[in-house]
């Protein structure tokens, strides 16, 4: 398959790097190959993931149609078609490649898309915890205790099994606040669609919005820090 294939049959409106071609000088009109010289052209670093798949910023997305474009486009930058490729040529190919490997895997994960649109959304993703959220704060400091007590005992005591038996069932409190916090940011991703579906302008929909936006960012770092102290908690008694 030729470049000039490429240009025709995988055509997309993705943002360049530039708005001419870095070959000829001709003008970009958009497309990820030039007109004139059919030479593939840098993606923008600066496109966001989800332009870069065609798709709204939503929450809900079909991820057939996610990875039927992502193995469309895959196949027009793959670097085995640039092997007898200018130098030029191969670099773009493989940073166009690697951008779209990293929108991918982006998008395909519910809680990394979140985490990404409140980046793109707010300016900043959710700041890492380092102190237990509220209503989790004395349950986490008795687990740190817990944990400690059980890193100093002797393995093979009897008191060493009880404390494991308590980490056990500790862990199973805390997953399931996991799956409660899950839960809490589905119902959220439906009033963020919901409210990008109509479109509105209005300041009752700006607040609406910063509200949404506030909420998701508390729960992903409320989930974040269980989370890690999940992975704490299972890598000690393991």
């Amino acid at each position: 398959m030729n470049d000039h294939t490429h240009s025709t049959d995988a055509r997309r409106e993705l943002q360049m790097a530039r708005s001419m071609c870095w070959h000829c000088q001709s003008e970009m009109a958009g497309e990820y190959f030039c007109d004139r010289c059919v030479k593939v052209q840098p993606v923008s670093k600066d496109l966001d993931y989800f332009t870069c798949f065609g798709l709204p910023r939503r929450l809900a997305i079909d991820t057939q149609i996610l990875e039927a474009k992502f193995y469309e486009l895959s196949r027009a930058f793959h670097p085995d078609f640039y092997q007898n490729k200018s130098d030029a040529e191969q670099s773009i190919s493989l940073g166009n490649s690697a951008m779209l490997n990293t929108a991918y895997r982006t998008l395909r994960d519910p809680i990394q898309r979140a985490e990404y649109l409140l980046d793109l959304e707010a300016g900043s993703v959710k700041d890492i915890r380092t102190t237990p959220p509220a209503d989790l704060f004395e349950e986490i400091l008795e687990l740190q205790d817990t944990l400690d007590e059980f890193r100093a005992s002797n393995r093979a005591s009897d008191a060493a099994s009880a404390l494991r038996e308590k980490l056990h069932a500790d862990r199973t409190t805390l997953e399931q606040r996991q799956r409660d916090m899950e839960a809490q940011l589905q119902q959220l991703f439906g009033q963020w669609d919901a409210l990008q579906d109509r479109g509105e302008a209005t300041e009752q929909a700006r607040a609406e919005r910063n509200r949404i936006l506030k909420d998701m960012r508390d729960i992903l770092s409320n989930r974040t820090y269980v989370k890690n102290i999940v992975n704490d908690l299972v890598a000690t008694i393991a």
